[in-house]
């Protein structure tokens, strides 16, 4: 898991690297496991000066995921959603969505 989560890391980490300033990305993943979700996340947000976690569950470009629908599955960290299988038919998906500041 160590490397899963080094690799998640350096990925979401290049993909902000080459935002543009206001630029949106979604962190996606297929996993269960905290630390591959808001562990990555969350680690990345706080060594970043340039980088917000924006509140997806009620961010107009994803018009499905609105707050009011959100609850059941949000995610652990704040403005996060953690889809689950057995609740939602899916498989466990994880999504934040960060914008790049400058």
């Amino acid at each position: 898991m160590t490397e899963l989560v080094a690799l998640q890391t350096s990925l979401l980490e290049s993909g902000l690297d080459s935002l543009r300033s206001g630029g949106l990305l979604l962190y996606a993943t297929c996993s269960p496991v905290l630390a591959e979700t808001v562990g990555v996340v969350d680690a990345v947000v706080a060594e970043r000066t340039d980088v917000v976690l924006e509140d997806l569950r009620a961010h107009p470009a994803l018009g499905a995921l609105h707050a009011e629908d959100a609850p059941p599955s949000a995610g652990s960290l704040e403005g996060t959603v953690q889809l689950w299988p057995h609740l939602h038919g899916t498989d466990a998906m994880f999504l934040a969505l960060l914008r790049r500041v400058d």
